[in-house]
């Protein structure tokens, strides 16, 4: 499957992929303009974590990326080409953006960002589409479309979710630089790290997943997706019960209460 996979990835010029026990890291590699992205590489997001996604032998995506800069948001050259698009371009070229971002917020496979700098416009949407996103300290972030005339509106509403409606208030509006300490204040990042620790830390976390079931953490991302911000109905209820009762019978489910009463690993761990 690995051969397959580095066949499916070698021809990518704007992404690096490589899959290592049971992790898969896709690292943005345009360092040298700050990891802005184009078509090209929103085309080559949305393979790549359909890819992964779909992958067995992957349990975690680190999201990760070269140089100094996270992600600069939108390619200006990409954007100069698109000041020339007609209104049904420029729909079908926004919805290319918004089918990449939607693909990682739904990929089955949790996700981590791995920030290890500036995060700006459209940066900020694929931070907020990952699960768990951790930040080196010296890493700034900004929504600053409105200062070039325009509104983060493909990215909105992952980056709502993440940041939360009142603070995206007043970042959506001011185009203001806030820094990690503050990000962390708000809820956009979990963790703020030193720039050394970044990757002991994000492998860490990422051996923690690794080790759960992999059926089970599919299963609590499509339940995070499904009751956030869902009215506490009976409806809502009686799915959540049928879910336990799917989960607990379910080869994984029967498994992973088995081996903890025996006192010895499951099988997902001994498999490999």
């Amino acid at each position: 499957m690995q051969k397959n996979l580095d066949r499916t990835f070698e021809n990518y010029k704007n992404l690096l992929v490589k899959v290592e026990q049971h992790v898969a890291t896709v690292t943005l590699n345009r360092p040298e303009i700050r990891n802005a992205f184009n078509d090209d590489m929103i085309a080559e997001l949305t393979e790549a974590f359909t890819t992964l996604g779909a992958d067995d032998n992957v349990r975690v995506i680190v999201l990760a990326a070269a140089g100094k800069a996270f992600c600069a948001g939108a390619d200006l050259n990409w954007m100069r080409a698109m000041a020339d698009y007609s209104y049904e371009e420029n729909l079908a070229d926004a919805d290319k953006l918004a089918q990449m971002l939607k693909t990682i917020y739904e990929c089955p496979k949790p996700t981590v960002a791995a920030i290890q700098g500036d995060v700006y416009a459209g940066g900020m949407g694929l931070v907020a589409v990952c699960d768990v996103a951790i930040a080196v300290k010296i890493a700034n972030f900004c929504l600053s479309e409105v200062r070039l005339g325009l509104a983060p509106a493909t990215i909105s509403p992952y980056v709502v979710r993440a940041l939360g409606a009142r603070a995206s208030h007043r970042y959506f509006l001011s185009a203001e630089v806030f820094d990690a300490k503050k990000a962390r204040q708000l809820g956009f990042i979990h963790e703020r790290v030193s720039e050394e620790s970044l990757n002991d830390t994000v492998a860490a976390l990422c051996a923690k997943i690794v080790n759960n079931s992999p059926e089970a953490v599919k299963t609590c991302k499509r339940l995070l997706h499904d009751i956030a911000g869902a009215d506490i109905t009976d409806e809502l209820i009686a799915d959540t019960v049928k879910g336990i009762a799917d989960i607990r019978s379910s080869e994984q489910g029967k498994e992973g209460v088995q081996a903890f009463l025996q006192k010895r690993k499951p099988n997902w761990l001994t498999a490999d």
